[in-house]
């Protein structure tokens, strides 16, 4: 696969965020490295775009603490290498066992997929339904479940932005200049800025990029949003700006809404806020005359105080306005698989915590695990994961998986969360496999990314859909001559024989859904393209997308009678040199996934959240702690936690500690000097970076920083601070459990040299 020209590039994927543009790569001769990185063209959303992150990417792929081999904790918390075989067969026998004293309900599963690394999400299917496994979560539990709860009670389904056409565009707790969000973003923002036409809003404490451009910026005090967008709601109810023609068409529950704005004292909700009255009643006014308004939340509100009410009365702002289903306002978008599934499922066995798409709050999985009562969880596997580093409150974390009975860890590295496993499964990278992308929000097409392998994996190393294929064999969850006999059906009667094969297989032997995945790759996958095996599995997926969405398959261009339009979407996108559009509609078309055709605007819960605003006194901040943070900020170089090397960073290398230059004379802190910042649940010491985008009184440590990685000798060290060392899991949302990580009390002392 080496390179042999300037023309002979490889067409692949970003994965340092959720909107996984299309790339092209060149490799060194010897094929081992990614030497030039520039967009991808035929990519038909990123179209050539290229962020500065992206250009990075080899520092993923060839990464000095790369795990080549099964590891298994000794006694004393050393680790030594073992075979695969052994690590199979006693990996499967202390999760087998956990599941047959205790139930597999007290193995608790976390992963499912990372940025663009997803299909490990279908496969571990295979091993979860096997060990019965019931609870598991994922990084979007600390997120987005509030946001998708939210949009499934309203909507019927997670909305997002026709940003592209918006006359209003409006920014919450987000930073696209940084954290993107929507394709081409950078270039979209300079559009929305330049054309006198439009108005670009931002809702941020910080003056972040975006807001440079912005033509009006609401600098929200930390942590007070609710109160913000209380009063522009109220506005366009007390001034009657509602489009009531619209509502009385396509909305239910109007009234409710009116009953309680009403009432809301705006006056009251911009003194709480820190924004004029006046500015929040003309920037009302704004949002409510535009033909069309789109707004994008993210993890500024999301990880903060009222978050999920904040989604709620951010949606109301646009919907009393009638700004869903026409050009540059809202849409459910219509993809393979659903990520923004909102529906509540249950609650936690230990905490009672509230489940949302089948997710358990991130804040709670601690507790979870540290109790005495008869349904803690006793086990864990976490794939494609690094909660010990990336979710709240650190010690707790590692406390939690050494308490278990087996912990195992599916990685690349040895992770922060590695190092606390019994067991560390070494698999391969997302560039030395078949892998796809979910995260296709895209209106009115709709695309879908299988990207080949650019490298070949080291030997040590397995794909999780081969991981997960063993430990069912091993679990005794795999028939003897299953295998054989699918992969005759697929020699002699191809593929569509294959197909009616399973199915009856399936519907006479029920039990076999467990391992369904895995005997995909198995069997289909070997007949696939080289190096495609592992996209095995979108077959089962592709089949369930035409059952429901045949019209909009059809209109992207694929045929095919009965299941044959599985099968021929299937192909389209195994097949495609780049990313491939997999389905077509109208705006019209999205009303059929509302239930009942009708938006219900009147959620009682967070109705009478509102009225409590009036009562509340916001009280974030004490003398011990008086300042507010937000850990994990999102810089021109950092990521997740899968880019290790610091060298990857050409900026702020040791991720500073921004902070106010009045808030840092009064602490007798300069530029470059020693911080000591201090929460209720730990401490680390900082460097300091002088920024007037700050408010006063308010400071930031990026994300991705405070990871260990070998230095030249060696030996690891780490770089920058691990801003959940200082994180807990006490300050969360009421009602789902996302953590207020963007308003973290702390005190900030010098550190004398």
């Amino acid at each position: 696969m080496a390179a042999k020209s300037d023309d002979n590039w490889k067409s692949t994927a970003c994965v340092l965020c959720a909107l996984n543009c299309g790339v092209k790569v060149q490799l060194s001769e010897d094929g081992s490295e990614i030497v030039r990185t520039k967009g991808d063209d035929q990519h038909p959303a990123s179209a050539g775009y290229l962020c500065n992150k992206a250009s990075r990417l080899n520092y993923y792929q060839n990464s000095a603490d790369r795990l080549l081999s099964p590891m298994r904790r000794r006694a004393d918390g050393s680790y030594e290498a073992i075979d695969w075989d052994t690590a199979i067969s006693e990996v499967a026998a202390k999760l087998g066992a956990v599941r047959d004293t205790w139930g597999g309900d007290k193995i608790f599963y976390y992963g499912g997929g990372g940025q663009g690394n997803h299909l490990p999400g279908a496969y571990g299917r295979t091993t979860l339904a096997t060990l019965g496994v019931r609870y598991r979560s994922n990084a979007l539990a600390q997120e987005k479940t509030g946001e998708f709860w939210v949009a499934h009670r309203m909507f019927g389904g997670y909305n997002h932005g026709d940003f592209e056409h918006a006359q209003v565009a409006i920014f919450l707790g987000k930073n696209p200049w940084q954290s993107h969000g929507f394709h081409r973003a950078r270039a979209e923002i300079r559009e929305m800025a330049k054309n006198p036409d439009r108005t670009l809003i931002v809702i941020d404490p910080k003056r972040t990029e975006t807001a440079d451009l912005a033509d009006i910026h609401l600098a929200v005090k930390p942590g007070r949003d609710a109160w913000l967008l209380a009063g522009i709601v109220a506005t366009i109810v007390q001034e009657d700006l509602q489009n009531h023609a619209w509502l009385s068409e396509h909305a239910e529950g109007l009234a409710d809404v009116i009953e309680v704005f009403k009432d809301v004292d705006i006056a009251d909700c911009a003194a709480k806020c820190g924004i004029d009255e006046a500015v929040i009643r003309s920037t009302a006014r704004t949002i409510a005359a535009a033909e069309s308004v789109a707004v994008f939340e993210d993890l500024g509100v999301q990880m903060n105080r009222h978050s999920t009410l904040v989604s709620y009365l951010q949606r109301l702002t646009w919907i009393l306005g009638g700004n869903f289903a026409h050009p540059g306002t809202h849409y459910t978008p219509n993809g393979l698989g659903n990520l923004g599934a909102g529906k509540e499922e249950g609650r936690s066995p230990v905490a009672g915590a509230r489940i949302i798409a089948g997710l358990v709050p991130c804040n709670v999985i601690p507790d979870e695990v540290l109790s005495d009562h008869p349904d803690h969880y006793r086990a864990m596997i976490i794939e494609s994961g690094n909660p010990v580093h990336s979710l709240p409150e650190s010690p707790r974390w590692r406390e939690a998986m050494r308490s278990l009975d087996v912990s195992v860890v599916i990685d690349i590295a040895m992770t922060e969360t590695a190092r606390e496993a019994d067991y560390v499964l070494p698999a391969t990278t997302q560039y030395e496999k078949a892998e796809a992308t979910f995260f296709n929000f895209e209106f009115p097409e709709n695309y879908f990314h299988v990207r080949p392998p650019l490298f070949t994996a080291p030997d040590g190393v397995l794909d999780e859909a081969e991981i997960h294929m063993r430990l069912a064999s091993a679990l005794g969850a795999v028939p003897p001559g299953i295998e054989d006999e699918l992969n005759e059906v697929l020699r002699s009667a191809g593929r569509e024989g294959f197909r009616e094969a399973v199915f009856a297989k399936l519907a006479e032997h029920p039990e076999l859904f467990a391992i369904a995945p895995g005997l995909l790759y198995r069997t289909l996958g070997k007949t696939l393209p080289d190096g495609m095996q592992n996209a095995a599995a979108l077959w089962a997926i592709c089949h369930q997308h035409a059952m429901g969405s045949r019209a909009s398959i059809e209109a992207a261009g694929f045929t095919g009678e009965g299941m044959d339009l599985g099968d021929a979407l299937f192909d389209g996108i195994i097949n495609g040199p780049s990313a491939v559009i997999i389905s077509k509609e109208d705006w019209a078309d999205i009303w059929h996934r509302v239930p009942g055709g009708s938006v219900n605007l009147a959620l009682e819960d967070m109705l009478a959240d509102v009225r409590r605003l009036g009562e509340e006194t916001p009280a974030e901040t004490s003398s011990d702690f008086p300042f507010l943070l937000s850990a994990g900020e999102r810089r021109a170089f950092t990521a997740n936690t899968i880019m290790r090397n610091p060298e990857w960073r050409k900026k702020d290398a040791d991720g500073a500690l921004y902070i106010n230059p009045e808030d840092a004379a009064r602490l007798n802190l300069g530029e470059g000097s020693s911080a000591r910042i201090s929460t209720q649940v730990g401490a680390l010491n900082v460097i300091v970076e002088l920024s007037e985008r700050m408010q006063a009184g308010h400071v930031s440590l990026p994300n991705g920083l405070g990871l260990d990685y070998p230095d030249a000798d060696g030996k690891l060290a780490m770089t920058g601070a691990a801003p959940n060392e200082l994180t807990s899991n006490a300050l969360a949302d009421e009602y789902v459990g996302t953590p207020w990580h963007k308003s973290v009390p702390v005190r900030i002392e010098a550190i004398e040299a």
